[in-house]
């Protein structure tokens, strides 16, 4: 098999051979990331309602498989916040959070998630991305984070007992002043570590201090809320069993909208990647890379990962140039595995909720809405609208982006419905501009001069078929049509029958057909069609200003 299409399969072939300069460069920032890995692995395997040993093994394996097939070497694919909250909340009412049933229908989404981006990548179907625009996008993930913060508040608080209660019944009472310290304090020491320094790393500074903290005052013997035991060793194969056919339908949603929104978050990274080291995005064979990392994932007895905007992030800072620097990660996770896990024993799970809180408080912008609506206005009540349905719709929180994906694509359609079509009138500056909105007189007397902004399809034809129909009745007098159409990139049947019916109305009044620009697809379906045959009412020209000058001096022909 020839080099290139070994690389193309097997895309960890192409690395750069190791130094002793480029792996010491690359096991620094390995170590950065590995060491943020194992508590936000674990924090966001109980925001997804699973054992928490399942966020390590999200980080082991999956993100070794995706380093290796992936085009973005980069990425820090692992649990994620944002992913973990939809598995958690599309789970609820399927099983208990943590059983043997949950974790089965979470394997089953890794499992069916990655197939459905693995499929979509051999196909090359990664421009289907561009049906989420970033107001959807936005709307959804500040929602999302939104609902992760309220959910992470009790345990971040120490809060005993429910909110109701606590309303009911003020008092100090309901809290664990214990939990309640370490939750708020994790808190406050990652926000002021991160606005130190971005690349340190504070999670596991954390841990381990909380660890040992909890150890010395003996808070998991007082009845405090820790990790508890975690299973030391590496993951076992896991197979979930069968799914029924309603467990099958009710994954159905979820499933698609895990597959979405991962890897957007996957895009959102890789993207930065690849501008910083000037290489272009392979978005397909990343949703391959991807797709193999999430069923291996689900084989393993865990849930869907994806790429860590965050993690990310701070590989890229910490300088790392290749993939090694996830292989050293990954051998600080392997590392936690085998040895460090009954660490993690005294680690107050508040602690975790401030891992977690700490992450997608980075995600809630409103300001970024206020900037968009100087911008865009519709767009931006369609990102309002999808994180209003997100909240609303809670914990079914695919309803929210999936209504805002169909809101995007109608207000679509109605652009594409109703093209912008101007009359064009000779600027003094020599340019042709909307002759209304400039205050322009007539190209020439009896002459309607038309310019549509869009492809000549079945969505625009008939509006602009519409727009000279009205235009000729309610000005009889006109009697030539000139249609600018160097903006039109494209035509089909549709565009072709109007075209072939302007000509036929035009000679019905008396009047001729004058068309300037036309591009060469668009010539050659014409001329197909026989559209563009020579006759006494229709002619064309090559520029505008031929066709300009050609008009004024039909205004002064007798």
């Amino acid at each position: 098999m020839p080099i290139p299409m070994l690389h193309r399969y097997l895309p960890f072939l192409a690395w750069p051979r190791p130094t002793g300069e480029l792996l010491r460069g690359e096991f620094w920032a390995g170590m950065t990331v590995g060491l943020m890995l194992v508590p936000q692995g674990v924090a966001y395997a109980a925001l997804a309602g699973m054992p928490l040993v399942t966020g390590i093994y999200a980080s082991l394996v999956p993100a070794l498989v995706a380093v290796l097939w992936s085009s973005s070497t980069r990425l820090g694919v692992g649990p994620t916040a944002l992913t973990s909250l939809l598995i958690g909340a599309s789970l609820t009412g399927m099983a208990e959070p943590g059983s043997a049933q949950w974790v089965a229908l979470a394997a089953w989404m890794a499992l069916l998630s990655g197939l459905l981006q693995l499929l979509l990548g051999v196909v090359r179907f990664g421009w289907l991305l561009n049906l989420v625009t970033s107001p959807v996008l936005g709307g959804f993930t500040q929602a999302a984070a939104l609902l992760i913060f309220t959910s992470q508040l009790p345990a971040l608080l120490g809060l005993r007992t429910g909110w109701h209660a606590l309303a009911v019944s003020p008092s100090v009472q309901h809290f664990d002043l214990t939990a309640l310290t370490f939750g708020l304090g994790s808190w406050a020491f990652l926000v002021l570590a991160k606005r130190w320094r971005s690349g340190f790393p504070a999670a596991i500074v954390l841990i381990a201090v909380a660890a040992f903290i909890s150890w010395a005052m003996d808070y998991a013997d007082a009845h405090g809320a820790v990790i508890g035991h975690l299973p030391s060793g590496l993951p076992s194969p896991y197979w979930p069993g069968w799914l029924s056919w309603d467990e099958l339908g009710g994954l159905v949603m979820p499933v698609l909208v895990v597959t979405l929104v991962s890897f957007l978050e996957t895009a959102s990274s890789a993207k930065v990647e690849h501008q910083q080291g000037g290489t272009r995005w392979n978005e397909n064979q990343d949703l391959i890379a991807h797709g193999l990392a999430k069923m291996s994932s689900g084989l393993c007895g865990s849930f869907a990962t994806s790429a860590s905007f965050s993690r990310s992030a701070i590989n890229l800072y910490a300088g790392a140039r290749t993939g090694w620097a996830t292989l050293f990660a990954l051998v600080l996770v392997l590392a936690t595995l085998l040895w460090l896990t009954p660490a993690l024993y005294h680690v107050p799970q508040s602690v975790l909720a401030a891992v977690v809180v700490a992450a997608v408080t980075n995600l809630i912008k409103p300001r970024s809405m206020l900037a968009l609506w100087r911008i865009a206005r519709v767009e931006t009540v369609i990102g309002l609208a999808t994180f209003a349905l997100t909240l609303a719709t809670a914990p079914r929180l695919y309803w929210g982006v999936l209504a805002g994906i169909v809101m995007n694509l109608s207000h679509f359609l109605y652009q594409r419905l109703h093209p912008r079509i101007i009359e064009v009138g000779l600027h003094p500056d020599g340019s042709l501009r909307d002759r209304h909105l400039w205050r322009l007189p007539p190209l020439a007397p009896q002459v309607l001069a038309l310019r549509m902004d869009a492809e000549l399809d079945f969505a625009s034809a008939n509006a602009l078929e519409r727009r000279v129909a009205d235009e000729l009745a309610s000005h009889p007098e006109t009697r030539h049509l000139c249609l600018f159409a160097q903006p039109i990139n494209r035509i089909d049947v549709t565009g072709v029958e109007v075209f072939l019916r302007l000509r036929a109305l035009l000679q019905s009044h008396g009047g001729m057909l004058h068309v300037t620009g036309i591009k060469l697809p668009v010539q050659r379906r014409l001329e197909a069609a026989g559209a563009l045959a020579p006759g006494p009412n229709f002619t064309t020209y090559r520029t505008d200003a031929e066709a300009v000058a050609a008009l004024e001096d039909t205004s002064r022909t007798p």
